[in-house]
């Protein structure tokens, strides 16, 4: 379970940054960070923070909601455009920088999910599995799976077949059955072997 320990030895105003949707064939990646204080964040927040994959779809709605009363937060997203043109590593990085830019402040400390690390304009650690170790690393991946969930749900009224409300563009039997009858989207990452296999 997360705790407070990276954030409490480095002090100051802590950021933690998390994506979500580097697998996915369709939609854009997603990063997000967030500063939650250990001295006020709720204890029924704490109580259930952890890695967003380990968390059910309503326990992450919740939490979700409670972290913008009680959290700093910002969003970065780097297009399917983007993840073609640099590779999705590129643009998780890209991604994981407007998030941080787009707090309020810039923190005194990052504390980016991983082992590779964005180029941002303050003292950054990796932390592997990070989002399963700090809680504001785990607030970070929660916002950032929610955001993009809805943008992938928003994504399946307009393309109906993909079954991306419910896979958020991964590629699952729903998925591929999509691809064969419906054919590819401008959402969908061409990079991508199996969608890259598709086009040629």
């Amino acid at each position: 379970m997360p705790d407070f320990a990276f954030e409490l030895a480095a002090g100051g105003l802590v950021a933690g940054i998390d994506e979500a949707g580097r697998g996915p064939w369709a939609g854009p990646v997603v990063a997000a960070a967030a500063v939650l204080c250990p001295a006020t964040a709720p204890g029924v927040v704490t109580a259930r923070l952890d890695d967003s994959k380990k968390l059910s779809r309503p326990v992450r709605e919740s939490l979700f909601d409670s972290l913008q009363e009680c959290a700093t937060l910002g969003v970065g997203i780097a297009s399917v455009l983007e993840i073609d043109e640099h590779n999705i590593l590129a643009a998780t990085m890209i991604a994981m920088r407007r998030a941080l830019l787009a707090l309020p402040f810039t923190p005194d400390l990052a504390l980016v999910d991983g082992n590779r690390a964005p180029d941002l304009p303050c003292p950054l650690q990796t932390v592997i599995r990070g989002d399963s170790r700090s809680f504001s690393i785990a607030a970070a991946s929660v916002i950032a799976k929610v955001t993009r969930d809805r943008i992938m749900s928003q994504l399946a009224t307009e393309h109906p077949g993909y079954g991306w409300e419910r896979n958020a563009g991964y590629g699952t039997k729903a998925h591929q059955e999509g691809l064969k009858q419906c054919g590819v989207t401008p959402h969908h990452r061409r990079s991508f072997k199996p969608i890259a296999a598709l086009l040629k």
